[in-house]
Protein backbone atom coordinates (compact mmCIF):
# COMPACT_ATOMS: atom_id res chain seq x y z
CA UNK A 1 0.00 0.00 0.00
CA UNK A 2 1.42 3.37 -0.76
CA UNK A 3 1.92 5.77 1.76
CA UNK A 4 0.28 8.41 2.98
CA UNK A 5 1.21 12.23 2.62
CA UNK A 6 -0.74 15.07 4.63
CA UNK A 7 -0.54 18.43 3.46
CA UNK A 8 -1.05 21.18 6.01
CA UNK A 9 -1.71 24.46 4.59
CA UNK A 10 -0.61 27.60 6.71
CA UNK A 11 -3.55 29.25 5.40
CA UNK A 12 -3.32 32.49 7.36
CA UNK A 13 0.17 32.82 6.05
CA UNK A 14 -0.74 31.58 2.41
CA UNK A 15 -3.70 34.36 2.97
CA UNK A 16 -1.41 37.13 3.31
CA UNK A 17 1.33 35.92 1.07
CA UNK A 18 -1.20 36.13 -2.04
CA UNK A 19 -3.61 39.32 -0.34
CA UNK A 20 0.24 41.42 -1.23
CA UNK A 21 1.65 39.42 -3.88
CA UNK A 22 -1.01 39.11 -6.50
CA UNK A 23 -2.55 41.92 -8.55
CA UNK A 24 -5.71 43.61 -6.70
CA UNK A 25 -6.92 44.56 -10.00
CA UNK A 26 -8.34 40.77 -10.33
CA UNK A 27 -12.04 41.72 -9.51
CA UNK A 28 -14.80 38.49 -9.38
CA UNK A 29 -18.46 38.77 -10.74
CA UNK A 30 -19.64 41.22 -7.84
CA UNK A 31 -16.63 43.37 -8.61
CA UNK A 32 -14.83 43.48 -5.70
CA UNK A 33 -11.29 41.64 -5.81
CA UNK A 34 -10.32 38.59 -5.56
CA UNK A 35 -7.09 38.18 -6.00
CA UNK A 36 -6.06 36.62 -3.17
CA UNK A 37 -8.51 33.87 -3.58
CA UNK A 38 -7.31 33.37 -7.17
CA UNK A 39 -3.65 33.30 -5.95
CA UNK A 40 -5.06 30.97 -2.52
CA UNK A 41 -6.79 28.49 -4.26
CA UNK A 42 -4.19 28.60 -7.44
CA UNK A 43 -1.02 27.62 -4.99
CA UNK A 44 -2.90 25.26 -3.14
CA UNK A 45 -4.01 22.97 -5.69
CA UNK A 46 -1.17 23.12 -6.90
CA UNK A 47 1.47 22.21 -4.82
CA UNK A 48 -1.35 18.99 -3.96
CA UNK A 49 -0.37 18.13 -7.16
CA UNK A 50 3.50 18.60 -6.67
CA UNK A 51 3.85 16.67 -3.36
CA UNK A 52 1.11 14.23 -4.47
CA UNK A 53 -1.01 14.53 -1.23
CA UNK A 54 -3.15 11.97 -0.16
CA UNK A 55 -5.11 14.31 2.72
CA UNK A 56 -5.22 18.04 3.14
CA UNK A 57 -6.20 20.32 6.42
CA UNK A 58 -6.31 24.16 5.89
CA UNK A 59 -5.17 25.95 9.14
CA UNK A 60 -6.32 29.32 10.02
CA UNK A 61 -5.41 31.71 13.09
CA UNK A 62 -8.45 33.24 14.70
CA UNK A 63 -9.12 36.49 16.22
CA UNK A 64 -8.67 35.35 20.10
CA UNK A 65 -5.24 35.89 21.81
CA UNK A 66 -2.93 32.89 22.76
CA UNK A 67 -0.41 31.98 25.83
CA UNK A 68 2.46 33.18 23.75
CA UNK A 69 0.94 37.02 24.02
CA UNK A 70 0.33 36.22 27.87
CA UNK A 71 4.18 35.14 28.57
CA UNK A 72 5.51 38.35 26.06
CA UNK A 73 3.59 41.38 25.56
CA UNK A 74 6.18 42.09 22.43
CA UNK A 75 5.29 38.77 21.24
CA UNK A 76 3.85 39.82 17.16
CA UNK A 77 3.58 43.51 18.45
CA UNK A 78 5.21 44.49 15.37
CA UNK A 79 2.27 43.01 13.35
CA UNK A 80 0.01 45.92 11.48
CA UNK A 81 -3.05 46.80 13.07
CA UNK A 82 -6.01 46.71 10.87
CA UNK A 83 -8.67 48.20 13.37
CA UNK A 84 -8.45 51.46 11.51
CA UNK A 85 -8.21 50.31 8.25
CA UNK A 86 -11.84 49.61 6.40
CA UNK A 87 -12.29 46.00 5.79
CA UNK A 88 -13.04 45.65 2.28
CA UNK A 89 -8.63 46.82 1.78
CA UNK A 90 -7.54 43.96 4.48
CA UNK A 91 -6.70 40.43 3.47
CA UNK A 92 -9.85 39.28 6.02
CA UNK A 93 -12.45 40.66 3.60
CA UNK A 94 -11.25 37.64 1.00
CA UNK A 95 -11.40 35.13 3.65
CA UNK A 96 -15.36 34.04 2.95
CA UNK A 97 -14.84 33.78 -0.97
CA UNK A 98 -11.55 31.41 0.29
CA UNK A 99 -13.62 29.22 2.23
CA UNK A 100 -16.37 29.09 -0.17
CA UNK A 101 -14.20 26.99 -2.89
CA UNK A 102 -12.51 25.23 -0.29
CA UNK A 103 -16.26 23.71 1.01
CA UNK A 104 -17.29 23.61 -3.08
CA UNK A 105 -13.72 21.60 -3.27
CA UNK A 106 -13.82 19.68 0.12
CA UNK A 107 -11.05 20.95 1.56
CA UNK A 108 -11.58 20.57 5.04
CA UNK A 109 -10.46 23.45 7.02
CA UNK A 110 -10.27 25.14 10.89
CA UNK A 111 -10.08 28.29 12.14
CA UNK A 112 -7.86 27.77 15.66
CA UNK A 113 -9.69 30.06 18.69
CA UNK A 114 -8.35 28.00 21.63
CA UNK A 115 -5.42 29.61 23.23
CA UNK A 116 -2.95 28.54 20.89
CA UNK A 117 -1.89 29.26 17.23
CA UNK A 118 -2.07 27.54 14.23
CA UNK A 119 1.58 26.59 14.24
CA UNK A 120 0.50 24.22 17.51
CA UNK A 121 -2.12 22.21 15.76
CA UNK A 122 0.19 22.05 12.32
CA UNK A 123 2.92 20.54 14.48
CA UNK A 124 0.74 18.18 16.85
CA UNK A 125 -0.61 16.83 12.96
CA UNK A 126 3.50 16.70 11.69
CA UNK A 127 4.67 14.99 14.44
CA UNK A 128 2.45 12.68 14.75
CA UNK A 129 3.03 11.48 11.59
CA UNK A 130 4.55 7.59 11.79
CA UNK A 131 5.74 4.54 10.01
CA UNK A 132 5.86 5.60 6.22
CA UNK A 133 3.39 8.54 6.02
CA UNK A 134 4.82 12.13 5.29
CA UNK A 135 3.54 15.34 6.08
CA UNK A 136 4.50 18.41 3.83
CA UNK A 137 4.01 21.87 5.43
CA UNK A 138 2.76 24.42 3.52
CA UNK A 139 4.17 28.14 4.45
CA UNK A 140 6.78 30.27 4.19
CA UNK A 141 7.47 30.87 8.03
CA UNK A 142 10.24 29.41 9.01
CA UNK A 143 9.15 28.72 12.89
CA UNK A 144 7.98 25.51 10.74
CA UNK A 145 11.66 24.29 10.30
CA UNK A 146 12.12 23.03 13.54
CA UNK A 147 9.85 20.21 12.80
CA UNK A 148 11.77 19.12 9.43
CA UNK A 149 12.79 15.42 9.93
CA UNK A 150 12.68 12.05 7.87
CA UNK A 151 9.24 12.20 7.81
CA UNK A 152 8.14 16.26 7.65
CA UNK A 153 9.25 18.86 5.16
CA UNK A 154 8.41 22.19 4.51
CA UNK A 155 7.39 23.63 1.20
CA UNK A 156 7.97 27.28 1.12
CA UNK A 157 5.97 28.44 -2.21
CA UNK A 158 7.20 31.06 -4.42
CA UNK A 159 6.05 29.81 -8.11
CA UNK A 160 9.18 28.58 -9.63
CA UNK A 161 11.26 29.65 -6.57
CA UNK A 162 9.64 27.11 -4.35
CA UNK A 163 11.84 25.28 -1.92
CA UNK A 164 11.35 22.30 -0.37
CA UNK A 165 12.97 22.09 2.76
CA UNK A 166 13.88 18.82 4.18
CA UNK A 167 16.70 18.18 6.26
CA UNK A 168 19.69 18.02 4.41
CA UNK A 169 18.38 21.69 2.69
CA UNK A 170 17.50 23.18 6.11
CA UNK A 171 21.32 22.12 7.56
CA UNK A 172 23.02 23.24 4.64
CA UNK A 173 21.03 26.77 4.46
CA UNK A 174 21.51 27.57 8.40
CA UNK A 175 24.07 25.73 9.59
CA UNK A 176 22.34 23.37 12.17
CA UNK A 177 20.47 20.11 12.25
CA UNK A 178 16.33 21.31 11.96
CA UNK A 179 15.84 19.88 15.74
CA UNK A 180 17.75 22.69 16.79
CA UNK A 181 16.12 25.49 14.77
CA UNK A 182 14.24 26.49 18.10
CA UNK A 183 17.16 27.11 19.70
CA UNK A 184 18.99 29.07 16.63
CA UNK A 185 15.59 31.58 16.94
CA UNK A 186 15.82 32.10 20.53
CA UNK A 187 19.42 32.60 20.54
CA UNK A 188 19.44 34.98 17.24
CA UNK A 189 15.96 36.15 17.37
CA UNK A 190 13.18 36.54 15.08
CA UNK A 191 12.15 40.16 13.88
CA UNK A 192 9.11 38.74 12.44
CA UNK A 193 7.65 37.36 15.51
CA UNK A 194 9.29 40.21 17.27
CA UNK A 195 10.92 38.02 19.40
CA UNK A 196 14.41 39.54 20.27
CA UNK A 197 17.47 37.97 20.34
CA UNK A 198 20.10 38.58 22.89
CA UNK A 199 22.12 41.23 22.98
CA UNK A 200 25.44 40.42 20.43
CA UNK A 201 24.53 37.12 19.90
CA UNK A 202 23.68 37.08 16.09
CA UNK A 203 23.18 34.07 13.85
CA UNK A 204 26.89 33.11 13.54
CA UNK A 205 27.38 33.31 17.31
CA UNK A 206 24.29 31.13 17.75
CA UNK A 207 25.17 28.26 15.11
CA UNK A 208 28.67 28.17 16.60
CA UNK A 209 27.31 27.88 19.98
CA UNK A 210 24.94 25.45 19.04
CA UNK A 211 27.37 23.16 17.10
CA UNK A 212 29.49 22.94 20.41
CA UNK A 213 27.00 22.56 23.31
CA UNK A 214 22.83 21.69 21.67
CA UNK A 215 20.45 23.05 22.72
CA UNK A 216 19.67 25.93 24.93
CA UNK A 217 19.45 24.14 27.79
CA UNK A 218 22.82 22.54 27.03
CA UNK A 219 24.60 25.53 26.64
CA UNK A 220 23.26 27.11 29.24
CA UNK A 221 24.63 24.26 31.43
CA UNK A 222 28.16 24.75 29.90
CA UNK A 223 27.93 28.19 30.11
CA UNK A 224 31.49 28.45 31.92
CA UNK A 225 32.88 26.15 29.28
CA UNK A 226 32.41 29.41 26.87
CA UNK A 227 35.91 30.82 25.79
CA UNK A 228 34.35 34.10 25.01
CA UNK A 229 34.44 36.46 28.37
CA UNK A 230 31.50 38.80 26.49
CA UNK A 231 29.27 36.14 25.27
CA UNK A 232 29.57 33.97 28.56
CA UNK A 233 28.68 37.29 30.16
CA UNK A 234 25.31 38.29 28.22
CA UNK A 235 23.85 33.88 28.17
CA UNK A 236 24.38 34.47 32.39
CA UNK A 237 22.92 38.10 32.68
CA UNK A 238 19.59 36.68 29.88
CA UNK A 239 19.02 33.26 30.88
CA UNK A 240 15.94 34.01 31.79
CA UNK A 241 15.47 36.04 28.51
CA UNK A 242 16.56 32.98 26.56
CA UNK A 243 14.55 30.28 28.13
CA UNK A 244 11.38 33.04 27.59
CA UNK A 245 12.69 33.15 24.25
CA UNK A 246 12.25 29.06 23.63
CA UNK A 247 9.05 28.96 24.99
CA UNK A 248 7.77 31.69 22.51
CA UNK A 249 8.91 29.74 19.43
CA UNK A 250 8.92 25.74 20.57
CA UNK A 251 6.56 24.07 18.58
CA UNK A 252 5.92 21.18 20.69
CA UNK A 253 2.92 19.04 19.04
CA UNK A 254 1.08 18.82 22.29
CA UNK A 255 -2.06 20.31 21.61
CA UNK A 256 -5.39 18.89 20.92
CA UNK A 257 -6.28 18.42 16.76
CA UNK A 258 -9.56 19.31 15.15
CA UNK A 259 -10.08 16.11 13.07
CA UNK A 260 -9.25 12.94 12.75
CA UNK A 261 -6.45 11.61 9.50
CA UNK A 262 -9.41 9.58 7.68
CA UNK A 263 -11.16 12.92 7.72
CA UNK A 264 -8.34 14.71 5.76
CA UNK A 265 -8.54 12.44 3.04
CA UNK A 266 -8.57 13.98 -0.41
CA UNK A 267 -11.27 12.82 -2.79
CA UNK A 268 -10.43 10.11 -5.48
CA UNK A 269 -12.14 12.62 -8.14
CA UNK A 270 -9.21 14.97 -9.69
CA UNK A 271 -9.87 18.96 -8.57
CA UNK A 272 -10.53 21.26 -11.13
CA UNK A 273 -8.33 23.46 -12.39
CA UNK A 274 -8.29 27.22 -10.59
CA UNK A 275 -10.43 28.79 -12.95
CA UNK A 276 -12.99 26.19 -12.77
CA UNK A 277 -13.38 25.93 -9.01
CA UNK A 278 -13.88 29.71 -8.80
CA UNK A 279 -16.72 29.55 -11.03
CA UNK A 280 -18.51 26.53 -9.50
CA UNK A 281 -18.03 28.28 -5.68
CA UNK A 282 -19.88 31.40 -8.01
CA UNK A 283 -16.68 33.82 -7.69
CA UNK A 284 -16.62 33.84 -11.20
Amino acid sequence: MKPNTLLLVDGSGLLFQMFYGMPARIVGKNGQPVHAVVGFIGALLKVIRQTEATHVLVLFDGETGNFRSELSAYYKANRPDYSAVPEEETPFSQLPDIKRVLDRLAVPYYEVTENWEADDVIASYALSIGGEDTAVILSQDKDYLQLVSDRVRVFCYRGKQSVLYDEKTVTEKFGIAPRFFSDFKALAGDASDNVRGLPGIGPKTACELIRRFGSVSDILAHVEDIPKPTVRKTLTEYAGTLLLNKQLVILTGDVPVPYSFDKLAIPDAPFPETAEALRLAEIW
